[in-house]
């Protein structure tokens, strides 16, 4: 039976120096991700760019993948404070004007780090779901209970699932590949039509 790869850190930075220490190396292996591709992001080489030794980077993270999933759970993270946001600001408003501000915040979330972001999602293995990504499902399923009785759903969790994946892949594939669908807001009024089609229909 294959060894399970350990994703977690290896202890947890709890003073300013180590703190900085750990932000280094992450961000060291967020530029050569985004420069060269995941392939080339070894440990000596990140912790290279760092400014670390090697010893160093292993008091904190046992291996490759572990540097990996603490960066995209910090880039996640950040768009998560976005989504969470506008759904604490939109609360009270209308489903329509709600989910248009929604997908204008994944599109700005998105936009933080659009190329990152991509090799995250292309080039990085998945080896378990962020935290941070459980907090964006969390947020989305927060945003239709607090519409309970402006939707028309058979199946909650579905619809979430549903609004997830639509947002982030039309999202990404935009910002990516077709960045002039943004301009004049053109994608954002277009998603807004779809899916509130598809949350409004008739059960």
């Amino acid at each position: 039976m294959p060894r399970k790869t350990r994703v977690t850190p290896r202890k947890l930075p709890k003073q300013d120096r180590s703190k900085m220490t750990v932000d280094a190396i992450l961000t060291a292996a967020a530029h050569i991700l985004t420069e060269d591709g995941y392939d080339t992001a070894s440990t000596n080489r990140i912790a290279e760019r760092a400014g670390v030794s090697i010893g160093s980077l292993y008091q904190y993270f046992p291996n490759k993948e572990a540097i990996m999933t603490a960066v995209k759970e910090r880039h996640v993270d950040e768009m998560a404070e976005i989504v969470e946001s506008t759904v604490n600001q939109t609360a009270q408003q209308p489903l329509k004007v709600a989910l248009h501000e929604l997908i204008k915040a994944c599109v700005a979330a998105h936009l933080i780090a659009p190329t990152l972001h991509q090799v995250l999602n292309e080039q990085v293995p998945r080896l378990n779901q962020s935290s941070a990504e459980a907090k964006i499902t969390l947020l989305l399923r927060e945003f239709l209970v607090q519409r309970h009785d402006q939707i028309q759903v058979q199946n909650l969790e579905l619809s979430v699932f549903i609004l997830e994946r639509t947002i982030e892949s039309l999202v990404h594939a935009a910002v990516i590949d077709h960045p002039e669908f943004l301009q004049e807001s053109q994608l954002e009024e277009e998603m807004t039509r779809v899916l509130l089609s598809f949350l409004s229909r008739q059960a």
